[in-house]
């Protein structure tokens, strides 16, 4: 399982890549392997505002249907549109181009609620709960 050392995590098994004040955000590598192919991603509308913890996206893969929490707040600044066409992105570059969005963040200090990829490592090992 691959588990990025300069990225942050939520327990909900997104992660986050800061730069400046925007945070990318993905689902982790352990996810995409529990969700099985990736079929379908249904993206939100850029400049939509999120909080931590709102539902913004959906993957529906072949195994299940699962929502998107956002890690951090703010406004949504970008959204990966070639996922509508190829959401298997996801299983194959999740922390690459299987990015889901770019969020501007409200409140940076929200990043110290993440986890570390140790920490990450140890909840993933546990069976992500």
């Amino acid at each position: 399982m691959n588990i990025p050392k300069e990225l942050k995590y939520s327990k909900d098994h997104e992660w986050v890549k800061v730069e400046g004040n925007v945070a990318i955000i993905g689902v982790t590598d352990f996810a995409q392997s529990q969700l099985g192919d990736v079929v379908f991603v249904e993206l939100p509308d850029e400049l939509s505002t999120v909080k931590v913890g709102d539902s913004f996206s959906v993957i529906e893969s072949v195994k299940a249907v699962s929502d998107i929490y956002a890690p951090v707040s703010g406004k949504i600044v970008k959204v990966n549109q070639a996922l509508t066409d190829s959401p298997d992105l996801i299983n194959q570059e999740p922390y690459g181009e299987g990015w889901i969005v770019v969020i501007e963040m409200s409140d940076s200090s929200e990043l110290d609620d993440l986890l570390d990829s140790d920490a990450y490592a140890q909840l993933a090992a546990e069976g992500g709960h």
